[in-house]
């Protein structure tokens, strides 16, 4: 990836830049951040991934797409680069045939084509989601004003390690020497390793369990409410009183509370000068698909509530059925999918007690994923697991077969919701399918 840079002349230089890693959250905590940089008036490139409706929603200006000529002028400055010196001929280093050679990936390149379109759009800052990992990840070439670490879980355990430790140690590679830490609360056996890095990299740590505290949390199918209150007045010291924030977000679910206050710590901690006022109209201009997104009323006759969410692991799964249920009670139909190296049994305890009727399906072509395996694993964990959950492997299939139970097994007369959740790429499926 530095090769890369020096070619294009480090594009990752044209702005200073926020960089943000861990399990769960990180999409939207980035996706807050670009709102809120965007309400305070900067030029803020927002990189994340995976994409749900359109691939441009990986490498955006704040929360919206760049416009066609941005695009198209880093396309051909990125094509340039790749026809003229990339090839073995002009650069051994991109030999593959050669000990140390090696073609650039598909990430590497998209993470470049990223900074040169924050470059082309001069961009004042840039705030950048780390793909997998940390330490070896694409974005990893960043020396950001902040980073910002989420919740820590044991995921791609074939990359990063098959303990907490590995896995936060991987991601702890994005903490740079002097440059502060935003840390979401972690078990101890993470939290040690963090706490570790920053001494070693003498990075000063924001732990917001020891420095904030979120009250007054109010979830409704419109969105979330809720009171943020730091515990010292370090982050906004231009307040006397440091009085508490009322602030509410449109998207449901007491996770994305966290997600906003984590977000605003690490952008008060990056600029201190952007006020209150940027960060409520920030926050309340929030759109990223897939994040508890209701996709198909309820108000329209004969169509079940419809809600799709990425939560792929254990702990993500369990927030996005608690906020389903607590707001659309405990019958609804779930559409379930995730990719084979994500731990099924784990997800399958989690959630199988919680709905009336389970499909379990594919997640599209981009991911390897079992579906018959996952279906196993919901199978055996509970003796009526295996009567109320069904195989559907084809996605379309999954949702027609969700939606006509829904019809017919309404409760008190209304129709029964449905939950599409797992790996992004399964509710990116059922979003063009329902929406198109």
């Amino acid at each position: 990836m530095e090769i890369l840079l020096e070619l294009a002349d480090r594009p990752d230089k044209c702005a200073p830049s926020i960089h943000i890693a861990g399990s769960k959250g990180k999409g939207s905590v980035t996706g807050m951040l670009a709102a809120m940089l965007t309400a305070a008036g900067f030029r803020a490139a927002r990189y994340m991934s995976p994409h749900v409706i359109d691939m441009r929603e990986r490498i955006c200006l704040g929360n919206s797409y760049f416009s066609e000529d941005i695009y198209r002028a880093a396309g051909d400055e990125l094509r340039e680069i790749t026809e003229a010196r990339l090839p073995a001929a002009a650069n051994p280093l991109f030999d593959p045939s050669t000990p140390q050679g090696c073609e650039p990936t598909f990430w590497e390149l998209l993470t470049l084509f990223f900074f040169l379109c924050a470059r082309r759009a001069n961009c004042d800052v840039m705030v950048v989601e780390t793909g997998m990992g940390g330490r070896l990840d694409s974005t990893n070439v960043l020396d950001p004003l902040a980073s910002v670490i989420t919740l820590i879980e044991l995921e791609h355990t074939g990359f990063l390690g098959n303990t907490i430790a590995e896995v936060a140690g991987e991601k702890a590679g994005i903490i740079k020497t002097g440059k502060p830490l935003i840390l979401a609360k972690q078990c101890e056996e993470a939290l040690n390793v963090f706490k570790r890095k920053a001494k070693e990299k003498n990075s000063p740590l924001f732990y917001f369990p020891e420095e904030a505290e979120i009250s007054n949390v109010k979830v409704t199918p419109l969105g979330t409410e809720f009171t943020l209150a730091f515990k010292r007045n370090t982050l906004f010291s231009a307040d006397s009183e440091n009085r508490p924030l009322s602030l509410s977000i449109p998207v449901p679910g007491k996770v994305q509370a966290e997600n906003a206050a984590l977000a605003i710590a690490a952008v008060k901690t990056a600029f201190p000068q952007i006020d209150k006022d940027a960060i409520r109209r920030g926050l309340a201009s929030l759109n990223i698909p897939a994040r508890f997104e209701k996709i198909a009323p309820s108000s329209q006759e004969d169509t079940p509530p419809f809600i799709i969410d990425g939560a792929h692991t254990p702990e993500s799964l369990a927030l996005c059925i608690e906020t389903f249920c607590s707001l659309y009670g405990e019958s609804g139909v779930l559409i379930f999918g995730c990719a084979a190296d994500k731990d099924a049994s784990a997800m399958a305890h989690i959630a199988h007690s919680h709905f009336a009727k389970i499909f379990i399906t594919g997640t599209g072509t981009f991911k390897i994923s079992s579906p018959a395996a996952v279906y196993e694993a919901f199978a055996k964990t509970a003796v009526d697991c295996r009567e109320k959950t069904e195989l559907a492997p084809d996605i379309e299939e999954a949702i027609k077969k969700a939606q006509n139970f829904a019809r017919e097994n309404n409760l008190q007369g209304s129709l029964l919701p449905i939950l599409g959740t797992g790996s992004f790429y399964l509710v990116s499926e059922i979003r063009k399918i329902i929406c198109s």
